[in-house]
């Protein structure tokens, strides 16, 4: 298994969730994060904890669905540290809404957080991931392998940021840089339990995955001996409440 101590690893959407629980993950592991979110008071209170094991945290309070947030961050880690071990996409947005009355404009903002901001996002620290021989993750979404009613414009992003990754894969092998997809079934987060609002059914955060799970999961995977890549990891609830 490889050390992702004093490895320096960026982790967006980290104010929260399945971020939150990577980026904490990642600081027990001893690697030095430049957490991203756009919650710049919940991005601190992650930091914070992270300090108290991590030997360096820097945060970037940003909207990445904002042009020219991402040459922003690549600017910064290239002139701190001059190549980058890691890349973990967690951000992204949710609607709901069946395709007879959903709007495009709901659409056109789902395709631009969820797939736009990580492809540009990776399109700028490629060049600092190819100097370390980097890895990249996103977390996805069970939706991106098989979509139910109601939710076809998120898992059309879903589905798009699955062809991202896997066409990334066979571009950056050759540079020795790994790219994982995880596929998150319904797992406890903010995000969620909105979700089960629109529902209009009851949230039962123990019933479902824990962000730690997740984030066990993809730490595992970065940890890997470099002789092997994984590609695909589906996680699922074991008990299922929906």
């Amino acid at each position: 298994m490889i050390s992702l101590e004093n490895r320096v690893v960026v982790v967006t959407g980290a104010s929260q969730g399945i971020g939150r629980a990577i980026a904490l993950g990642l600081a027990k592991k001893k690697a030095v994060l430049f957490l991203v979110a756009r919650n710049g008071s919940a991005l601190q209170e992650v930091a914070d904890i992270a300090r108290t094991s991590s030997p360096r945290v820097m945060l970037q309070a940003a909207d990445l669905a904002v042009d020219g947030a991402d040459t922003e961050i690549a600017e910064s880690l290239g002139q701190e540290f001059g190549g980058l071990d890691g890349l973990v996409h967690c951000a992204g947005a949710f609607s709901m809404g069946a395709l007879e009355t959903a709007s495009v404009d709901e659409l056109d903002r789902l395709y631009r957080i969820n797939v736009r901001m990580p492809y540009g996002l990776t399109q700028s620290l490629l060049p600092l991931l190819k100097r370390r021989k980097g890895q990249i993750a996103f977390v996805n979404s069970s939706q991106g392998m098989q979509a139910r009613a109601c939710v076809g414009q998120f898992a059309a992003s879903q589905h798009a940021l699955k062809a991202i990754a896997d066409s990334l894969r066979d571009e950056v092998n050759s540079d020795g840089i790994r790219v994982l997809s995880v596929y998150c079934g319904r797992t406890a987060t903010p995000r969620m339990e909105a979700m089960y609002k629109l529902e209009g059914r009851e949230y039962r955060p123990e019933l479902l995955l824990q962000a730690e799970d997740v984030a066990e999961a993809v730490i595992n995977a970065l940890v890997m001996p470099l002789t092997a890549e994984v590609t695909n990891i589906t996680l699922r609830p074991l008990i299922k409440s929906y």
